[in-house]
């Protein structure tokens, strides 16, 4: 088969307008509080076979197209973690994505097989592909419920880390491993692999910070690329030795996102867009991969029942064992076990089954299809009033420092932008009560589209722009002072006190 201009042309055209509808469908989808992964599925359904008539069944493609997928979508992940707000809920993060990844997989798959009457072999790939949570389907809600960051570092850490242990688990018993290996060689396999995609993360992610710092590249538009160029490298070595990639690039990303590199929030900011380019194609390419047709009663009397175990039974259990690391209230445990969304991640790992010609792959897939789509009509749109409910909500949750970094490479300075936003207590501060850690100071403050060089006794306002010149060594220092100013005001020092 040839794929000529006019082919490209007609892909081009159609690819174009999808995408771009798909970017309207993601306001849709936010005001009705649901992830927008829904409408994406819907779409790629309505292209498919029953709708527009594109005739979409390599699974062998989808599920190359679909790791590559994800492999972006928790690079994005990494680059975006704060790592200094995710570190204290990173032992919590790691118990769920292995300890409690393990204990959702056997409680799915034991209610799967004496429930619903599946083989072993289904019933443990059932339970492997819906235990991990999805990253995409579970931050496009929480991003309008202000949480504490401990549960926020949490979540993150747990989608973050759960993709790895679960692809290799499904890769073994889709290729025969499990009449083959016994639990302890298969554990043994999980481990070794998690472990070398760390390494390898780490590897490539202090050892590119390490470079990047000590070349200038001739455009900042390269930055973004070469970050990610570096956390795939760590993704490609680890796969090479049969490592997992998904730790790798999540590893990479992390390190990564948390050094301080030139430009990097537009690497950030150019992540995030790639990030949602790779959800917006996935979720329509599994739409394609859908046949309507083979949705039976009976299909969705499964999904529902398989549903039910995972969210009100296998969840919770899994969240309660974790927490032995880090125990928390009752009320936070209860919305952990209620936000465990499951978005693509679930429906990607089906085409390994799918691309492997497991018996039976194809009613799994259709099952986990079916049952994605249900439980996160019903968990999505009610994680707000669970968690006003619950009493988890902040009432308020003070807006974090967009900054820029533009780095003074000749004298080792970083130059900070920062926005005083509605609502802050910086207002009405005099530059002078600042109080910025030693070598640091405010060069400009931008009003109204207009420059104003500072003195000590000029009032900040809300609205303003500011330019503040730090030395590199101090810029973690300068960024928590003037958080804790927006935060407390003039007295934050005393009130932090």
């Amino acid at each position: 088969m040839t794929f000529d201009a006019h082919q490209l042309d007609e892909f081009v055209l159609v690819g174009a307008a999808v995408t771009f509808l798909a970017i309207l469908a993601v306001r849709a989808s936010t005001r009705a509080g649901l992830p927008s992964l829904l409408i994406y599925l819907l779409m790629g359904v309505a292209l498919g076979e029953s709708g527009f008539g594109i005739n979409f069944e390599d699974a062998q493609l989808a599920h190359a197209l679909g790791f590559a997928a994800l492999a972006v979508i928790l690079a994005e992940g990494g680059l975006t973690t704060s790592w200094s707000e995710a570190r204290p809920a990173m032992p919590l993060g790691v118990s769920l994505a292995t300890l409690g990844v393990a204990v959702s997989v056997t409680v799915v798959a034991v209610g799967s097989h004496f429930l619903l009457g599946l083989s072993w072999e289904l019933a443990i790939l059932l339970g492997a592909v819906t235990s991990p949570t999805d990253a995409a389907a579970v931050f496009s809600v929480l991003r309008a419920i202000p949480l504490p960051r401990r549960l926020v570092g949490s979540l993150e850490a747990e989608s973050g880390l759960n993709d790895a242990p679960t692809v290799v688990l499904v890769t073994l018993v889709s290729s025969g491993a499990l009449q083959e290996k016994s639990i302890a060689e298969m554990v043994g396999t999980v481990g070794f692999e998690l472990a070398v995609g760390v390494l390898s993360g780490l590897l490539f992610g202090f050892g590119g910070a390490w470079i990047l710092r000590r070349i200038a590249l001739p455009a900042s538009g390269l930055y973004p690329i070469a970050v990610l160029c570096l956390a795939f490298l760590a993704y490609g070595a680890a796969a090479a030795v049969h490592g997992s990639g998904f730790a790798a690039i999540y590893v990479a990303a992390l390190v990564l996102g948390n050094s301080e590199l030139p430009h990097r929030l537009a690497s950030r900011s150019f992540a995030e867009g790639i990030a949602w380019l790779a959800q917006i194609g996935l979720f329509v390419m599994l739409g394609l991969l859908l046949s309507p047709g083979r949705i039976t009663p009976e299909i969705v009397g499964l999904a529902v029942v398989a549903g039910l175990i995972l969210t009100f039974v296998a969840r919770p259990l899994s969240v309660l064992v974790s927490t032995v690391v880090q125990p928390m209230p009752w009320r936070e445990y209860a919305f952990l076990s209620w936000a465990g969304l499951r978005g693509a991640v679930p429906i990607v790992l089906t085409t390994i089954a799918l691309a492997a010609d497991v018996d039976g792959a194809e009613r799994l897939f259709d099952l986990v299809f079916v049952m994605v789509v249900i439980y996160t009509l019903l968990t999505g749109p009610t994680l707000p009033f669970v968690a006003r409910w619950l009493g988890v909500a902040l009432s308020s949750e003070p807006r974090g420092l967009e900054v820029e970094a533009a780095p003074l490479e000749k004298v080792a300075a970083d130059l900070l932008q920062v926005t005083i936003s509605p609502g802050s207590k910086m207002h009405g501060v005099e530059v002078g009560e600042l109080r910025l850690p030693t070598g640091a100071s405010v060069s400009l403050v931008i009003r109204g589209g207009r420059a104003l060089v500072p003195e000590p006794r000029t009032a900040l306002r809300t609205g303003d722009d500011l330019v503040v010149v730090t030395p590199r060594k101090q810029r973690e220092s300068t960024e928590i002072r003037l958080r804790q100013v927006a935060v407390g005001g003039r007295l934050a020092a005393w009130l932090d006190e």
